[in-house]
């Protein structure tokens, strides 16, 4: 850090330089010498050196001695105002600092009070770089006293720095080699946290001591002559500390600057900052929000700063799970910056979270016309191709991703899936091997190494490359995974069965039987399994649905009028996403941000067919009711309470027929869309129902009906209650995986079939029957009684 006493020996060395006639100003001429002389790259013609000069000599009127021109304390004015940089002039030019070779120390370093002035020798002339937040006229320091502050706290650090890392505590980090799911963390201007991540070691004796002399800075600064100057010395040792990645002890700067001016914007956006790099999202939030606030009553001073709060507070959504939210102030930034490319590169990742893939195509788009270099916005411009199924094209941009930042693990990692999804193993398997050769313990990269090497048929590196995700992670799924590969070399069955020779065949429907009526039919399990996917991944299934009543009860929602003149309680999304939040508040933010992206894709995208933006609340609360846990009555019940609970029908004990059949329309087109919504149209309700009401006994009749209503939630209930079930040593006939829910016995032929093969009607090709018979046992108690049942029931009859 350049101290004030040298930069302004550097200030004067710079005038001296260009006073040619020695009368203490620079003239018209001898400041256009200067212009000249500091930027040797740029020609200048006649009029642009005129116009430069006429904005000098009109802006530093004061500071303007006559026909002499611009004095010394004139040009020293206008690089503390940020026209110029000291540093780079003063290198440009060729100059050297006049030093006193007895003390080793600028001749006009101003004298401090500090007890550490003997170590405020001067290094080389490039580490003593002022920060360009300085000496900046919107961010920068404003009192002398403040540049002796931030001089003493950078020898403070500077101690720290060289004590922790000589007895090796000081531990760096590369945490820009890749970024989050297509998330970029980076907050304020990228260069603001450097590449390299510091990790400070706060519990020894030296960070002791260095917190204990931080206090007496800051003691110095509370006792400034006023509370502006007080406000300047903490502002400036939190940025400086921030710089230096001592985030908590920078946040308590910028928490005691906001105790001095609550109305500027400046410290509240810096806590913000502070808050977020520490994982405290929440309260990063709080702080953008105050900043924004502060932003929107303080007139047009602060408009420069607007568009990165709104950025900032979008990336603090995110880091709390909330992407419908952040989305909404990545548009208020883009819209107030249409060149913040940062803006809309989030913007388009965040879309792309939620699943709004054209939008989010045509944002990343736009960011890269910007910054055709910015490897994440084409690493998730790549994914969202690749999502709508534009695979050749999303190879492509990849590839760029790749070539602009070889070892971006998001980019290496998502083209190996979509390698996989093409069938390309050896293409897929090079990328995971990429993959942790950045990140050597990612345990799905080497997971996704063995399947797609087992898909190249290499079974014996497979293996290898499974045993080493098995020691990276002890998850369930990899000890089923080598149970798996054991099966396929004990069988000698091809990994992937097709139609014919290979490990399966697949059955018409109609050829397969059902023995007994709590045996489940194939086309409802298939049904019901769909569901049960879109439960686990919502997590839906874990919310007690007396949580959607006590909403209602709670929290009323104003009444709007829709184009159509109806009533009705309908809300913005992100407004919506609040309430899954709470209702979904034992999820961490990234598994949270996966349910709503896919409650966004399945169910918000029918319920608000027009793209308003805005959704049916009681509808919405209708919809989910089916898919949280409690039992089929409290669930049914909660159903026709969010109907009731709707404009249409409050007060009421009975709800509109005509209600009752949108809902069941609603409900069959995002639960069952194979059936196709044409058929909705037959649900049986006659035209002309708005004056017909419904009790909650019919509601159940037309709620329960297996071919027009939700029978399936029978099905759905069994697979809730016994899908983590576990059959001993038995193993699919087909996929040879290990039976995990229900098991389906075919009773001639007796071979098992786990769920997902009975649903999709595979049966192994050495057993070819005219009709095939199944039983279907729960749990392997199940199938023990059933046996002996039949070995009763045959003993009874040998007699």
């Amino acid at each position: 850090m350049t101290t004030r006493g040298s930069r302004s020996e550097k200030v004067k060395r710079i005038f001296q330089q260009f006073d040619g006639n020695r009368d203490g100003g620079l003239n018209r001429d001898e400041m256009a010498a200067l212009v000249v002389a500091v930027n040797p790259r740029v020609k200048f013609s006649d009029e642009q050196i005129n116009a430069i000069l006429d904005e000098v000599f009109r802006t530093y009127g004061e500071f303007i001695d006559g026909e002499k021109g611009l004095t010394y304390d004139g040009l020293l004015r206008t690089y503390d105002d940020g026209a110029g940089d000291v540093d780079r002039d003063f290198d440009a030019l060729g100059l050297e600092l006049n030093l006193d070779d007895n003390k080793g120390v600028s001749v006009v370093s101003e004298a401090s009070s500090s007890s550490i002035v003997d170590e405020r020798a001067i290094d080389s002339q490039k580490k003593q770089r002022t920060a360009a937040w300085a000496v900046s006229p919107n961010h920068g320091i404003v009192f002398d006293d403040t540049w002796k502050i931030v001089d003493d706290l950078e020898i403070l650090v500077k101690r720290l720095k060289s004590k922790q890392a000589k007895d090796g505590k000081l531990k760096a980090d590369n945490f820009d080699a890749f970024s989050d799911a297509g998330w970029s963390r980076e907050l304020g201007p990228s260069a603001e946290l450097s590449d390299k991540r510091i990790f400070w070691e706060e519990s020894g004796h030296d960070y002791a001591i260095f917190v204990k002399e931080l206090g007496v800075l800051r003691n110095r600064a509370d006792g400034a002559r006023s509370r502006e100057e007080a406000f300047d010395g903490h502002m400036a040792i939190g940025r400086v500390l921030y710089e230096h990645q001592l985030f908590k002890e920078a946040l308590v700067s910028f928490k005691r600057a906001c105790e001095l001016q609550p109305m500027d914007v400046r410290p509240h956006f810096r806590a913000g900052n502070c808050h977020y790099v520490l994982g405290k999202y929440r309260e990063a939030k709080e702080e953008f929000l105050l900043a924004l606030e502060a932003a929107e009553t303080g007139g047009n001073q602060w408009a420069y700063l607007l568009p990165q709060i709104y950025v900032n507070l979008g990336i603090a959504l995110e880091g709390e799970g909330m992407v419908l939210s952040a989305c909404e102030y990545y548009r208020e930034a883009a819209i107030l910056c249409p060149t913040h490319f940062r803006a809309l590169k989030l913007l388009g990742s965040a879309l792309f979270g939620v699943g709004e893939y054209r939008a989010a195509v045509k944002a990343l788009e736009e960011a890269i016309f910007m910054k055709p270099d910015y490897a994440d916005a084409h690493c998730d411009l790549a994914s969202a191709l690749h999502a709508m199924a534009e695979d050749e094209r999303a190879i492509e941009v990849f590839q760029k991703a790749i070539d602009l930042k070889p070892g971006h693990v998001d980019a290496l990692y998502n083209l190996g899936g979509l390698y996989m999804d093409l069938g390309r193993f050896q293409r897929a398997s090079e990328m995971y091997t990429r993959v942790l050769a950045v990140w050597p313990n990612h345990w799905r990269a080497q997971l996704n190494k063995a399947v797609s090497l087992l898909g190249a048929g290499e079974t014996e590196e497979a293996k290898k490359a499974l045993k080493e995700a098995l020691k990276m992670t002890n998850r369930v799924e990899l000890h089923d995974a080598v149970s798996h590969m054991k099966q396929l070399q004990k069988k000698k069955v091809k990994p992937n069965g097709s139609n014919g020779d290979g490990a399966f065949v697949i059955v018409e429907p109609s050829k397969f039987k059902t023995s007994g009526d709590k045996t489940t039919l194939r086309q409802d399990l298939a049904i019901a399994l769909q569901i049960r996917v879109f439960q686990k991944i919502t997590r839906l299934s874990r919310c007690d649905v007396e949580l959607l009543k006590k909403e209602m009860r709670d929290n009323d929602v104003p009444v709007s009028y829709s184009g159509g003149g109806g009533p009705q309680k309908s809300i913005r999304k992100p407004n919506l996403e609040e309430i899954l939040r709470k209702l979904l508040n034992f999820l961490k933010p990234e598994t949270f941000q996966g349910a709503v992206k896919a409650i966004n894709e399945r169910i918000l995208s029918v319920l608000d067919e027009t793209g308003s933006g805005r959704v049916d609340v009681g509808m919405f609360y209708a919809i989910l009711a089916p898919i949280c846990s409690g039992s089929p009555e409290k669930r049914k019940r909660v159903i026709f309470d969010a109907l009731l609970w709707r404009p249409a029908n409050e007060g009421n004990s009975q709800v509109k027929k005509a209600d009752a059949v949108a809902y069941i329309k609603l409900l069959r087109a995002i639960y069952l869309p194979s059936h196709g919504v044409s058929e909705m149209m037959e649900v049986r309700g006659e035209t002309g129902t708005d004056s017909l009401m419904v009790s909650y006994s019919e509601f159940l009749v037309m709620f329960d009906d297996p071919d027009w209503g939700f029978g399936i939630m029978s099905t759905m209930v069994k697979l809730e209650t016994g899908d983590r079930n576990r059959h001993g040593r038995h193993v699919c006939s087909v996929c040879r995986y290990p039976i995990i829910g229900s098991r389906f016995k075919e009773v001639k032929a007796h071979f098992s079939l786990c769920n997902q093969c009975y649903s999709e009607g595979k049966v192994p090709p050495s057993f070819k029957l005219e009709e095939y018979k199944f039983k279907e046992y729960g749990s392997e108690s199940d199938a023990v009684k059933d046996k002996c049942m039949c070995f009763s029931l045959q003993s009874h009859n040998d007699p």
